[in-house]
């Protein structure tokens, strides 16, 4: 929810106006009508193809979508496009299909311009009414295909129901056969609309339409309204909302009476409205658990309340703002005039106050009250629409009494519910007119109260919708008062809407609120409905600007300091406290004053939250007048009080003090993990505003903080800059070998957050604290990337990133000393380990985690090289520069969308740098031309489609083929489709390029042996590796070789793959090497006989799925490369792969196996036996264990002075029947069975 709530950007910037472009979608007219047109007339071709007619429907809802926030535009072309459309739907000659496809058109266009005004171009003659009914009883309601015809139908017939003619006169000519009986159409247009009121679909609403204008009818009413309302009551009173169907049905029936209410006069509907109020009642519709029933229900208990209650113009005492005519507001505002609101007669108004208010209308003002607070928006925003109708027709006593209860509803023991409710019926009765001025006065408190309204829930806050609605109540007060009414409350609402525009963590709440302030164009201008959508810029640009507006300063400083450094999310105070910081400058007087004391015992309480903002508010004020302070060449204790000097350099002991009343010890304790960074942050800010603590004891208590903390190091950094300093650029000798030592012992501890810390912290050292230490840094950082164990894996990065920040910042000499600068002696070092950084590939439950260290490491190589180019680039050797951009190429052609963009922006930047370029870069030249200056910075790394085709144009590059291509053996051989598609495809449009250059393909082959051979058993090489072997074997890449006998690739690839799975047990390398050796099989010569050994080795593997991919693969391959085997056996050998059980067990596959062998031609496999010698401990014997087909020349073989014990491991009778005969051989010998599926073999010296 936080996520959802807030969103994100870039930060802001620093004072001044913001700059924003705005994009606006403004549409200047229907400019697709030729399209349309041309659309709507191919219906009758296009419909009898699925895909033509899928197209023809998707373009039609991408145009009519375009015009949903300006559907007015369609108007001119509504017409044409409706009699385009019936025409199709009236022909005989059209199917069914075009029939429905024709009214699903028209659906659409009535979605974008809405039913009510398009149904009204329905053509609705008498002789429309009987096609129209004729056709929608024709339909079936249950079809899920075709509800948006029986949707538009209704609709058409609602219109034709309009006819000013009585329905009877329709059914003369059906009375003239006594001998057949039909139903009068209004009975007919009756029992339609009922039963489509309680179907599921959208139908339901058109039918309560078709009800709203056929039951009104003057004949129907007198003749069918009693029995329809009593059916309608019938069927609410009978159903149940805790079943579907009955809350569709409750949903129809709600719906017709609702409608029915609104359309139909209140002289017919007067007599009905307490029946209908009763029946509600005793449903308890309000109660109900669906939100749309209750929505219904408060809609037609408004309903009903406008009918107990006489309708009229305005009473005496409604406020009306103006004149109700535009022209007569327009031609008065321009002469200067004074507008005078219309009034109705006095003895009139005097008259209509008089009569009495039914009892029922206290009943329905007290369910629409209970409406304002029901929990779903939709039921309160009804309830809001109804209190303001009704009040409307009130008396001015009983209208200010409601007035009245909406004001309880702003209680803090209510809801947020209740507040939201609230805000949108004082929002609608202030447009009305009917929230008297004098009213004025306890509502704006409130209103003021619900702007800033937020309420923390568990880990996150409710009350974004008041404080949104409250915007909509200030809107609406904007327009419903004069300017003299609302003066004394201008600055008072002004500056809550400013704040709320600024500081509201609501993305909605900020646009509402700059959308709705009524004053001030530079503000609007500043604050508009973009400007305010980063939350980073409303905090740190938007509000510098707004504050240089006096009116606006203290209040925005005072609303940061009450509500938002003590805000629930810790992102806010954050922002308010740098918020506070730019402030400073409008009031630092007021800061250092007011702010600070009141700031100083909040840091101090309890609320883990308030203690957390105070501290890094007093931070960053603090920071902030030591500047104010330097510019005017004062000391910052000019400004801030000794007392708050005191108090901030005490926080942290006063701190610790108050944490140990809970008996829990700072900073791990209560709260340990916010307020270590923020004491660290006050530290920073303390040293950084020069503070006069040198020599204090204060010091020591800062550094033992920091080094238990070592998150924050920047705190380090200020702190040796401003405290251990004797002289300039000199360190204080005990400080700086305390400091050197104990952070190079933490790179060797068991705990990873310390080795991280302790690495992080040697690369914020200051310069003078380097010098002399230099080696012994380095050496450490070295020693802990070289480590790579698991769990350390998060210390490597940090000592990557940590071994360049040193060494830019003891700079670079070529002549100086090693311990003091980067020069001669130290930099191969750095390099080689930085580079060994980039072969991490650590991997554990949270995935590669070896990327974070690459991506260390690729950055602190390119800041190392930079630093290095710019002072001695004499000091980078051609080794080292080629190994640097071959690991950034490699890296650039991986897998991971991250980390290559990352290495890609890296290569390009040190290929483009020029003060001074990078030496010794191999084949600059041809890399500028794939890399251009121009089109470098539009490359975008992280799109696969842009990146691959420029990176496999490395490979036509000696230097860089290797790298690149094991970078892209992991990509075309990955899980990502369009990884996988982009990389292959570029790769494989590289080999066809080389196929008629022998020698660039040799070249490329023997870099692919290359890798393979580097990386065999090396899983997240080699399964990639194999699976782009098959890729490129399918396509013919190889092509070349395949007319050589026995070609030295074809030999060295299968040698290396039958090395690779070899007693390998993972079914996916295993899947992928058959794939390869069916690839293979293309290739002549006797290598040909040793693919085909290789697969019939696995075709009996003890694993049955490998055995089933094997006999399914081999027939494949078959049937592509037919000259593999003999014509004669080739269907013996195509039915032996289909139809054989190769899950059966192996002596049985085995069987079918040496039959393929025969046929095609290969040496059967020979079962070799597994013999283990084990030494017993008394040396008398040794133990030999063997298969049961162990022969006798074998036994003789382990024959020694000794006794010897055989150990037949076989399931199967032959293992005892081996020993019998072993024993009949040699005399002596005795066997003895141990088990039943054990036996020994003795044999005596």
């Amino acid at each position: 929810m936080a996520q959802t709530d807030m969103d994100s950007g870039e930060d802001g910037g620093g004072g001044g106006e913001p700059e924003v472009i705005a994009k606006a979608s403004v549409l200047g007219g229907f400019t697709e009508s030729t399209e349309i047109r041309a659309l709507i007339s191919s219906l009758p071709v296009v419909h009898e193809n699925i895909v033509t007619l899928e197209s023809a429907i998707e373009r039609f809802l991408v145009i009519m979508d375009r015009y949903q926030e300006q559907p007015h535009l369609l108007d001119p072309h509504l017409e044409w496009m409706l009699n385009l459309l019936l025409e199709l739907i009236r022909s005989e000659q059209s199917p069914p299909l075009l029939v429905h496809l024709g009214f699903k058109f028209l659906y659409i266009i009535s979605k974008v311009r809405g039913y009510k005004i398009f149904m009204q171009l329905f053509p609705h003659e008498v002789a429309d009414v009987q096609p129209v009914l004729d056709l929608l009883c024709r339909q079936d309601p249950k079809d899920p295909e075709t509800w948006e015809t029986r949707y538009m139908l209704l609709l058409w017939l609602s219109m034709t129901c309009l006819i000013p003619f009585d329905l009877s006169r329709l059914d003369g000519h059906l009375t003239s056969d006594p001998s057949q009986t039909r139903e009068p159409i209004m009975d007919r247009i009756l029992a339609i609309a009922k039963s489509y009121l309680m179907v599921s679909d959208k139908s339901r609403d058109a039918a309560s339409v078709l009800v709203s204008k056929f039951v009104t009818r003057p004949d129907v009413k007198l003749k069918r309204l009693g029995d329809f309302l009593d059916w309608s009551l019938t069927t609410i009173s009978q159903a149940s909302d805790q079943t579907m169907g009955g809350t569709v049905i409750l949903d129809g029936a709600l719906q017709s009476l609702a409608q029915l209410f609104k359309h139909g006069k209140r002289d017919d509907f007067l007599q009905y409205a307490p029946v209908v109020l009763q029946c509600l009642d005793q449903c308890h519709v309000a109660e109900s658990s669906q939100a749309m029933l209750r929505k219904l229900g408060v809609k037609l208990i408004q309903r009903l309340g406008l009918t107990f209650l006489k309708p009229r113009l305005m009473f005496i005492w409604e406020y009306q703002r103006g004149s109700r005519s535009l022209a007569a507001n327009l031609s008065l505002s321009q002469s200067g005039s004074t507008v005078e609101a219309v009034s109705p007669d006095m003895e009139t108004q005097s008259q209509e106050e008089d009569y009495d208010i039914p009892e029922e209308v206290e009943n329905v003002i007290e369910q629409l009250l209970g409406g304002l607070k029901d929990k779903e928006t939709i039921v309160r925003w009804s309830a809001a629409k109804g209190i303001g109708r009704v009040t409307g027709r009130l008396p001015k006593e009983l209208a200010d009494e409601v007035v009245g209860s909406v004001l309880d509803c702003f209680s803090f023991q209510e809801t947020d519910n209740a507040w939201h409710g609230g805000c949108l019926a004082l929002a609608e009765l202030g447009r009305r007119g009917l929230l008297v001025p004098s009213r004025l006065p306890d509502v704006v408190p409130l209103i003021l109260k619900a702007l800033v309204y937020d309420e923390k829930r568990g880990a996150c806050s409710v009350g974004s919708n008041v404080r949104d609605a409250a915007c909509y109540v200030c809107w609406a007060f904007a327009r419903a008062y004069e300017p003299t009414e609302l003066k004394p409350f201008v600055t008072q609402i002004a500056c809550a809407l400013v704040i709320t525009a600024v500081f509201d963590r609501n993305i909605n709440c900020r646009r509402a609120a700059s959308g709705t302030f009524p004053y001030g164009i530079d503000i609007v201008v500043a604050a508009d409905y973009f400007a305010v959508g980063n939350l980073n810029n409303c905090y740190l640009a938007i509000s510098v600007y707004i504050a240089s507006f006096p009116e606006y300063t203290r209040p925005m400083i005072d609303h940061l300091v009450a509500m938002k450094i003590n805000h629930w999310d810790g992102v806010i105070r954050q922002l308010a406290t740098k918020a506070l910081h730019n402030l400073t400058p409008q009031a630092p007087d007021y800061m250092a004053t007011t702010v600070m004391p009141q700031l100083l015992p909040i840091a101090l309480g309890i609320d883990l939250h308030s203690r957390h903002g105070a501290i890094l508010a007093s931070a960053e004020i603090s920071h902030a007048l030591f500047k104010l302070a330097n510019q005017n060449n004062r000391p910052v204790t000019e400004l801030i009080s000794s007392d708050c000097v005191d108090g901030l350099k005490s926080i942290h002991q006063r701190v610790s003090s108050l944490l140990a009343c809970y008996a829990l010890s700072f900073p791990l304790g209560f709260g340990g993990e916010l307020m270590r960074p923020a004491v660290s942050s006050l530290i920073e800010n303390m040293s950084l505003s020069k503070m006069p603590f040198k020599d204090d004891p204060v010091i020591t208590g800062w550094q033992w903080l920091i080094d238990d903390t070592l998150k924050t190091v920047s705190a380090l950094a200020a702190l040796c800059e401003q405290y251990y300093q004797p002289q300039p650029g000199m360190a204080d000798p005990q400080m700086q070998e305390v400091l050197v030592s104990q952070y190079i012992a933490g790179l060797k501890s068991t705990e990873v957050l310390t080795r991280c810390g302790s690495a992080l912290a040697l690369g914020s050292l200051p310069r003078f604290m380097i010098h002399g230490k230099l080696h012994q840094i380095l050496s450490g950082l070295q020693q802990s990337c070289s480590q790579r164990e698991v769990c350390f894996t998060e210390a490597r990065r940090d000592a990557a990133k940590a071994m360049a920040q040193v060494c830019v910042t003891a700079g670079v000499s070529a002549q100086g000393s090693s311990d003091s600068v980067v020069c001669e002696g130290n930099v191969s070092a750095v390099y080689r380990a930085l580079l060994d950084c980039m072969t991490d590939y650590t991997l554990d439950s949270r995935g590669d985690v070896g990327a974070w260290v690459r991506e260390a490491a690729m950055t602190s190589l390119m800041e190392m090289t930079l630093c290095v180019v710019g002072t001695a680039p004499q000091l980078l050797s051609p080794d080292l520069v080629n190994g640097m951009m071959c690991s950034l190429a490699q890296q650039s052609a991986e897998k991971i969308d991250r980390y290559r963009a990352h290495a890609g922006s890296v290569f390009v930047r040190l290929l483009h740098s020029n003060n001074p370029a990078v030496p010794h870069i191999p084949h600059r030249e041809e890399l500028l031309a794939i890399f251009p200056t121009e089109g470098a910075e539009s490359l975008n790394w992280n799109a696969p489609s842009q990146a691959f085709p420029h990176i496999t144009q490395l490979l036509r590059l000696p230097q860089y083929q290797y790298h690149t291509l094991l970078g892209l053996t992991v990509s075309v051989g990955g899980l990502t489709e369009s990884t996988v598609r982009f990389s292959s495809q570029s790769l494989f449009d590289h080999l066809m390029l080389i196929q008629q250059d022998t020698a660039a393909l040799g070249q490329f082959s023997d870099a692919l042996l290359r890798v393979f051979r580097d990386n065999l058993r090396n899983d997240r090489v080699s399964i990639p590796f194999l699976k782009m072997l098959d890729q490129m074997l399918a396509r013919a890449c190889f092509d070349t070789f395949t007319t050589d006998q026995d070609h030295q690739f074809c030999v060295d690839l299968l040698s290396l793959c039958k090395e690779e799975i070899k007693k390998s047990k993972d079914t996916q390398k295993l899947r992928s090497a058959i794939a390869v050796f069916c690839g293979l099989i293309q290739f002549q010569g006797e290598v040909r006989k040793k693919v085909l050994f290789q697969l019939l080795l696995l075709i009996c593997h003890p694993f049955p799925v490998i055995r089933k991919t094997t006999a399914s693969q081999v027939y494949e391959m078959l049937l592509t490369y037919d000259d593999v085997i003999d014509p004669d056996v080739m269907d013996d050998v195509m039915t032996s792969l289909s139809d054989t059980n190769w899950s059966e067990d192996v002596a049985t596959v085995r069987t079918h196996r040496n039959q393929l062998c025969d046929w095609l031609g290969v040496q059967k496999p020979q079962l070799v036996a597994k013999v283990t010698i084990l030494r017993t401990a008394n040396q008398k014997c040794w133990c030999v264990f063997a298969c049961g087909w162990m022969n006798e020349s074998m036994i003789e073989y382990f024959i020694s002075v000794k006794e010897i014990d055989v150990w037949p491991l076989c399931r199967k009778s032959g293992a005892v029947a081996g020993c019998r005969i072993a024993a009949h051989s040699y005399q002596g010998c005795n066997i003895k069975r141990t088990g039943c599926l054990v036996a020994r073999l003795t044999i005596p010296y």
